[in-house]
C-alpha cells in the first residue's frame, strides 16, 4: 500500500505536463515499475522459506480433478470469486477513466495525485478499525456495509450531476473508505472458504483455495485494462481534440460514478444472495471443523 500511496500520488505528477500526457515519461515510468515488479516477484520467490511441512495421509490430494470438483460445488468460494472479479473490474475501470475524467472533465491533472492520496489514506484509515467492526459485525456484514457505502456514494454523485472538483473528491473519498474495508476484509474471507472446504471435503488446500482467488483478481484486472478504453471509445473520446464535446464529458462522467455504483451493489447483491458465511455461521463453521478434526484424530489413534 506504501507502493501503491507513491504510484499514485508521484506517478500524475511525472507523466503529466502542463494537463498533457508525455508519452515517452509514460513509457519510462512503465518500465521502471515493471523492473521493479518483475524484481520483487523474483524476490519473493528466492526468500521464501517453507517452515511448516504437513503430513498427509497416504494418497491424500493426489489428484487434481477432484480437487477441482471440491472447489466446484464450494458455494462460498464461487461467491467470493464472482465478487472480486466484478470488484477488480469495476475498481480498474474506475481508475482508468479517473485520467479522463480529471484531465478533460476537470482539467486539473493534479487532482489525480489527490484522488490516489485519497484512496490510500482512506485504506490506511479503515486498517484501524477493520478489527473491531469485524468482531462487532462479522467479515461478510463489514463488506456488504462497506460496499454498499461505496455504491451509495458514487450514485450520489452521478446524481448531483454538476459537482466542484473539491466536492466530488470529498463525496469519492467517502465511497474509497467503503470499499476499503470489503478490500481489506474479502481476504480473510479466504480463510473461512479453506475451512468450509476442509468441512465438506475432508482436505485441507489453502494453497489451492489461495491460488485460485488471486488468479481471479489478476482476471479481473487484465479484462478492466480492456473495458477501460473501450468505454471511453464507446462515449465517442477523440484523443486528438484540446477540448471534448459536451456530450462526450458527460459520457466519462456517467463511467467515473454511475458504472462503478452499479458494479458496487452487484457485489451487495451476490454477498447478501450467495455468500452463506455470516457472522453466525462462521463461528459454527469454527466449531464443527475442530469437531471433526477432534474425530478424525481419534479415528487415528483406534
Amino acid at each position: 500500500m506504501i507502493a501503491s500511496l507513491i504510484i499514485t500520488v508521484i506517478g500524475p505528477l511525472i507523466v503529466f505536463v502542463d494537463n498533457d500526457i508525455n508519452a515517452n515519461r509514460v513509457f519510462m515510468t512503465a518500465v521502471i515499475l515493471g523492473i521493479l515488479a518483475i524484481s520483487c516477484y523474483i524476490g519473493c520467490f528466492k526468500l521464501t522459506e517453507e517452515r511448516i511441512h504437513v503430513t498427509r495421509p497416504e494418497g491424500q490430494n493426489k489428484n487434481f480433478k477432484t480437487t477441482l470438483k471440491g472447489l466446484s460445488k464450494n458455494k462460498p468460494l464461487m461467491a467470493i470469486l464472482t465478487a472480486s472479479l466484478v470488484f477488480m473490474i469495476g475498481t480498474m475501470l474506475l481508475s482508468a477513466v479517473n485520467t479522463y475524467l480529471f484531465k478533460d472533465y476537470f482539467q486539473n491533472t493534479n487532482a489525480l495525485s489527490v484522488s490516489g492520496f485519497l484512496q490510500t489514506g482512506t485504506a490506511f484509515l479503515a486498517i484501524l478499525f477493520v478489527n473491531m467492526f469485524v468482531t462487532l459485525l462479522g467479515k461478510k456484514e463489514l463488506a456488504a456495509a462497506g460496499i454498499t457505502l461505496a455504491g451509495t456514494m458514487y450514485l450520489t454523485l452521478y446524481f448531483l450531476g454538476d459537482v466542484t472538483i473539491f466536492q466530488f473528491l470529498a463525496i469519492s473519498a467517502v465511497g474509497m473508505f467503503g470499499y476499503a474495508f470489503f478490500n481489506l476484509v474479502i481476504w480473510a474471507f479466504v480463510n473461512d472458504v479453506s475451512d468450509y472446504h476442509e468441512l465438506v471435503s475432508g482436505l485441507r488446500e489453502d494453497g489451492t483455495v489461495y491460488s485460485i482467488y488471486s488468479m481471479a483478481r489478476k482476471i479481473g484486472q487484465a479484462i478492466a485494462g480492456g473495458v477501460g478504453g473501450i468505454a471511453i471509445s464507446a462515449v465517442g473520446y477523440d484523443s486528438t481534440a484540446k477540448i471534448q464535446e459536451s456530450s462526450v464529458l458527460e459520457g466519462i462522467y456517467s463511467l467515473a460514478t454511475l458504472v462503478p455504483a452499479i458494479f458496487y451493489f452487484v457485489i451487495v447483491f451476490i454477498l447478501i444472495l450467495f455468500y452463506p458465511l455470516n457472522k453466525k455461521k462462521t463461528l459454527q463453521l469454527k466449531v464443527d471443523l475442530n469437531q471433526k478434526r477432534l474425530e478424525s484424530k481419534e479415528n487415528m489413534t483406534k
